[in-house]
């Protein structure tokens, strides 16, 4: 499975390229979902009813994993190893890697230069192409 992050999904809603192409292609497919913490970021940032009913008929599109036990101790670990190394990433993104880890997706995201350091965690590209 693809699993939008906060950023790619902003950008499928703000129609910039690249990402919303790819966001609509993998919503065609069936092949999306989102994170439990993506899905937080982007419904406490909604400023108007109109952009809150917007997100949730996205999100309802896809699928949302959750920050369940098994997510949570991958986003511990990660965030110890990434602390260990003085290579942190946010408390949010550590979170989002945990449930991408957990779940065996792929993330899709423009936030490489962060979730990179992340050992073991797949990342998409951003092109149109089928899923990586």
């Amino acid at each position: 499975m693809i699993v939008a992050d906060t950023d790619v999904l902003i950008d499928y809603l703000c129609g910039t390229e690249p990402a919303a192409e790819r966001i609509a292609v993998e919503l065609r497919a069936g092949h999306l979902g989102t994170t439990s913490v993506t899905r937080f970021e982007l419904l406490s940032g909604a400023r108007t009813l109109r952009e809150e009913n917007q997100l949730r008929e996205l999100l309802e599109s896809m699928d949302c994993l959750p920050l369940d036990v098994d997510a949570a101790d991958r986003a511990a670990a990660v965030r110890r190893e990434l602390e260990r190394r003085r290579a942190t990433i946010g408390m949010g993104d550590s979170m989002i890697a945990g449930i991408v880890l957990a779940a065996g997706g792929i993330l899709l995201t423009r936030n490489r230069k962060h979730f990179e350091r992340v050992t073991g965690l797949k990342l998409a590209t951003l092109s149109t192409l089928p899923s990586d």
